[in-house]
């Protein structure tokens, strides 16, 4: 089978071990991933080390100018890596290619970095004293990506890292990491210099090196809750800058004035789209009335039971399997424990199979409904093709349940009102908000992330808090002394006036 390498100094590298990459719609391993010992780890880390100095001083036109370049590579060869996306991940091609593109979106933010790293200037702020600021890099930078989105995540994190002027290294989910690996090498074919980015793959060891690296300056996550929780403590208390993106439980508010018909069309694609593999997935649909909730699954179910599903590299489907056999199972379990605590199972996905693909790890589209708070699958994330359905009595009681759930990620609202829209969108305790968008993913010239316990750390993933997260400010006040002019010394505190 064909070898993933690590990318180290600009070179591919062979690991201390491999593990099996597989093919979710087959369940057949279609690769061999070579895994990274800390030695590798250390490996990387100086490599990164070593190209910092050159790149640091390379002016950001020209870094700019490698950005560039990469776009144009990224869009070139756009059909085969979303191909190697589908192929490991599942997802269909369409989504694949839509992700891609996301990614792309960034990697142009990151084209303005000479514009985005100006800094601030005063002239006279004292007698003869000029002051200003500039962003100068950290040094070498981190990034540890989730298996759901193996394009775009890495994409919202080294371009920017890299056009500040840092030097990168990516450690990508095991599960589907070849495509994350090519597009770091068309990175390199842009003209990053060696060392410039790096890829190391693995597990558990490969992540406590990057923690643990003392020359790893800072490093960014997205996973789940637990893991990313963990490693915030863990690399801040190594002295790191980290950013940790988690998990989340996103909830659709359907009021009874909302339009049905369109609120379940986009429900459909939120929920299931990828197979709600997704940190933005809409799990949980709160219905203000009964009459609201019955509108909404009559609506729904047929709809549901539509869903085109089959191997994700062929054309034309709205879902794809499961990353593997394992998650599949978990997804499972979720949805045997709804039934044991008394939710109704309105559309049951289970024992779907893929004529030819028998072995993939296929499940249909799950459709809960009189789900309570207390019930794990509310109050947990699934990550699966799961919709429930929560009644409640009004916008107010709605806005509560958010609110009293430990995620803050995303939510959205459905409603024709628009007093009814501007008080969600100011009470609702959650990172980032629709209005009739039921996937309020902001563009790459804002910023993403959660509240509460979706999110560890001070500044928000790409757009403009990714120029702070991979820079630090400094501040410099300049006075040049006029011919023959005398310094005094001034005991009092020095101000401007």
């Amino acid at each position: 089978m064909e070898q993933v390498s690590h990318l180290i100094g600009g070179e591919r590298v062979d690991g201390a071990s491999t593990l099996d990459i597989s093919n979710p719609s087959t369940g057949q391993a279609i690769r061999r991933l070579a895994c990274a010992d800390t030695a590798t780890v250390a490996q990387a880390v100086a490599a990164a080390k070593a190209a910092f100095p050159a790149w640091r001083d390379t002016p950001p036109a020209r870094r700019a100018q490698v950005m560039f370049r990469f776009k144009q590579l990224l869009e070139e060869h756009a059909e085969r890596l979303v191909q190697l996306i589908s192929e490991e991940h599942g997802k269909t091609l369409e989504d694949a290619l839509g992700e891609l593109k996301r990614g792309i979106e960034n990697v142009e933010y990151a084209c303005g970095v000479p514009e985005l790293l100006k800094g601030e200037y005063s002239h006279n702020v004292g007698p003869g004293i000029d002051a200003w600021s500039n962003f100068q890099p950290l040094g070498v930078v981190a990034g540890i990506t989730p298996f759901n989105f193996p394009a775009m995540v890495p994409l919202w994190m080294y371009p920017m890292a890299i056009a500040c002027g840092n030097t990168f290294i990516l450690k990508p989910s095991e599960k589907d990491p070849t495509s994350s690996l090519a597009i770091a090498e068309l990175l390199q074919e842009a003209g990053a210099p060696k060392g410039v980015i790096n890829v190391v793959h693995g597990d558990r060891e490969a992540v406590e090196a990057l923690l643990d690296a003392p020359d790893v300056k800072a490093i960014s996550f997205v996973g789940s809750t637990p893991i990313a929780e963990s490693l915030y403590a863990r690399g801040a208390a190594s002295g790191k800058r980290v950013q940790a993106l988690g998990g989340a439980k996103n909830h659709a508010v359907v009021l009874p004035d909302a339009d049905i018909d369109n609120a379940a069309t986009t429900l459909m694609g939120a929920a299931f789209g990828s197979c709600g593999e997704r940190c933005m997935a809409i799990s949980v649909a709160v219905c203000v009335g009964d009459d609201t909730a019955d509108r909404l699954i009559e609506t729904l179910q047929p709809k549901i039971a539509e869903l085109k599903v089959g191997p994700g590299t062929d054309k034309g489907l709205d879902m794809g399997p499961l990353v593997t056999n394992e998650h599949r199972d978990k997804v499972l379990g979720y949805i045997e424990d709804g039934l044991r605590s008394g939710a109704e199972l309105l559309a049951d996905g289970r024992g779907l199979s893929v004529p030819g693909h028998e072995d993939g790890f296929f499940l249909g589209g799950c459709l809960f409904d009189k789900v309570t708070p207390q019930m794990r699958i509310y109050r947990e994330e699934i990550f699966g093709p799961v919709l429930c359905v929560v009644r409640v009595d009004s916008l107010d009681a709605a806005i509560e349940l958010i609110n009293a759930h430990e995620y803050g990620n995303g939510t959205c609202l459905f409603t024709r009102d628009g007093e009814a829209a501007r008080r969600f969108a100011d009470k609702i305790e959650v990172g980032m908000v629709g209005i009739n968008v039921p996937l309020p993913v902001p563009v790459a010239y804002h910023s993403f992330g959660g509240w509460k316990r979706s999110l560890f750390g001070d500044l928000h993933a790409y757009g403009p808090d990714a120029v702070r997260f991979y820079t630090r400010r400094k501040a410099v006040s300049q006075r040049w002394a006029a011919p023959f002019e005398k310094a005094h010394a001034e005991f009092n505190f020095p101000s401007g006036s």
